[in-house]
């Protein structure tokens, strides 16, 4: 953002939406240009107003009496209308999610379609991500990665999404609630027993850590704990030459539980 576009949008027309990345564990990560924002909004709107309060007074942003419009998945539709009325009024929203980059697995991708087809200013204000952050330190191939953000909880959709993964070049990269990391394990072991895996826990955080190797190798490592927190896992076959190359789909692979 710069002063420029914010003194054009509130003279000539209607306000802009700044889709503001925040800290995903150490606040040390926010963004000069994020804090600017953060001070000179008019309006947030936020995944959850309590959280986002709490990252306000950490980062020693006064809110004042600045608005917080929520939106979420089960009001998004409602709320889409609220902020274009605001932006429609001259002012300008920064929407922001729990942590992180907004949309990124998380709600306001139904806000920023309308406000785009409704020809509002949307901005980007780039900063933390997580699976971006796992996949730059993970050791596994960065040319090329998909994101599939959250696995089904299921387990014979689970599988059926691990399955069918046979033949994916590049890094595959997941958001896992840490109770369900040993499923999804099993499931790599069950289907794809050669991958190279990493779970990357409490990015940024105090608790930070890292765990690499095949499926099998990363259930030995977290044998007999309980994991908490934040978990961005990737995975990636195995790269021509290595010794574990080949395909790792045989005659016998198991078939998804339906």
């Amino acid at each position: 953002m710069s002063e420029d576009l914010e003194t054009v949008s509130r003279q000539n027309g209607p306000g802009t939406l700044f889709v503001v990345a925040t800290p995903i564990g150490n606040l040390e990560d926010i963004t000069l240009r994020a804090l600017r924002v953060l001070r000179e909004a008019d309006v947030f709107a936020c995944e959850d107003t309590r959280t986002t309060g709490m990252l306000l007074k950490l980062l020693g942003v006064e809110r004042g009496e600045r608005r917080m419009v929520a939106y979420h998945d089960v009001n998004e539709r409602r709320a889409c209308q609220v902020l274009l009325d605001i932006l429609k009024s001259g002012q300008n929203i920064a929407l922001v999610s729990d942590a992180g980059t907004p949309l990124i697995s998380d709600p306001g991708y139904r806000v920023v379609s309308l406000l785009r087809e409704a020809g509002m200013p949307v901005v980007a204000v780039p900063g933390p991500c997580a699976a971006v952050a796992a996949l730059g330190v993970s050791g596994l191939p960065t040319d090329r990665f998909t994101f599939f953000g959250f696995p089904p909880a299921k387990s014979g959709r689970r599988q059926r999404l691990i399955s069918s993964l046979d033949g994916m070049r590049g890094t595959c990269v997941f958001y896992v609630p840490a109770r369900q990391i040993p499923a999804l394990l099993t499931d790599f072991q069950a289907f794809h027993p050669r991958w190279r895996l990493v779970v990357a826990r409490e990015l940024t955080k105090m608790f930070e850590e890292f765990i690499a190797g095949t499926a099998a190798e990363v259930q030995a490592a977290i044998a007999g704990r309980t994991l908490k927190g934040e978990v961005t896992l990737l995975a990636a076959a195995p790269i021509e030459g290595d010794d574990a190359s080949g395909d790792d789909m045989t005659a016998t692979q198991p078939q998804p539980e339906e």
